[in-house]
């Protein structure tokens, strides 16, 4: 049976009754950038790095639904523009010191930033003073790398059920939270084998005593571009196949 299409910088993109843009994207073996975006979590848009032009319209990919007969651009200068610049904005916001993070390599915001041809911060560094808890046995909250995509505050609250993080403050004055009795991780419930302890995408949260195990240049990003890594994972996430 056939499926309804819509195109997608010229390509026909079959798609399913519910399936957002970036659902049947990844299905169709297309990539579009973005960073907040877990096929495991309800899609939440608060990146934007997936905002493509609908019909003439700025979407987020990740939760504007398909629709039969859509115009859809998404690899274009203007867009790539934009998400470098988001890109940009993020590593200036944060302290994030690529080549001695352990996370170096596996890290979607730095592979994110070779995807797009970022080849500087162009935004001045605001060197931000954010508290590193390292009070936790097994785990490391270094709240410098944080990008506030508030994937560990859907894993706690949706998949582990405890509610350990969140995000407080608005702006510039945004951090992340830890929700126990004295703010710290080790008087949280957070263990190590927690979704929340394994999904951050950047080196916020780290495991302890397993930096730097696989060495850097042999590392996801390392062999391959974001782009194919992320679809390859992704649909194996889903379960996805495209007839």
């Amino acid at each position: 049976m056939s499926h309804p299409t819509f195109n997608l910088d010229g390509q026909d993109i079959p798609f399913s009754e519910g399936q957002t843009l970036m659902e049947a994207a990844t299905a169709a073996g297309v990539y579009i950038p973005h960073l907040c975006h877990n096929p495991e979590f309800t899609p939440h848009g608060s990146c934007k790095l997936c905002t493509v032009k609908v019909n003439g319209r700025n979407c987020s990919a990740c939760t504007f639904p398909a629709s039969a007969g859509q115009q859809v651009l998404s690899n274009t200068r203007e867009l790539n523009d934009t998400r470098r610049a988001l890109t940009q904005m993020l590593f200036v916001e944060g302290n994030h010191l690529c080549p001695g993070c352990e996370k170096s390599g596996d890290c979607l915001l730095q592979a994110t930033g070779y995807h797009l041809g970022m080849l500087n911060s162009r935004f001045p560094h605001f060197f931000p003073h954010r508290a590193v808890d390292a009070s936790h046995p097994d785990i490391l909250l270094d709240r410098d790398r944080c990008i506030f995509c508030e994937l560990c505050v859907r894993a706690s609250r949706d998949m582990d059920g405890k509610n350990v993080f969140g995000i407080a403050g608005r702006g510039i004055h945004n951090q992340l939270v830890v929700n126990s009795p004295t703010g710290l991780l080790k008087d949280s419930e957070l263990t190590v084998t927690d979704k929340a302890a394994q999904v951050c995408p950047v080196g916020a949260i780290l495991i302890k005593r397993h930096g730097f195990e696989t060495p850097i240049g042999q590392r996801t990003f390392d062999r391959q571009d974001i782009g194919t890594e992320a679809l390859a994972r992704e649909q194996t996430a889903e379960g996805l196949t495209h007839d």
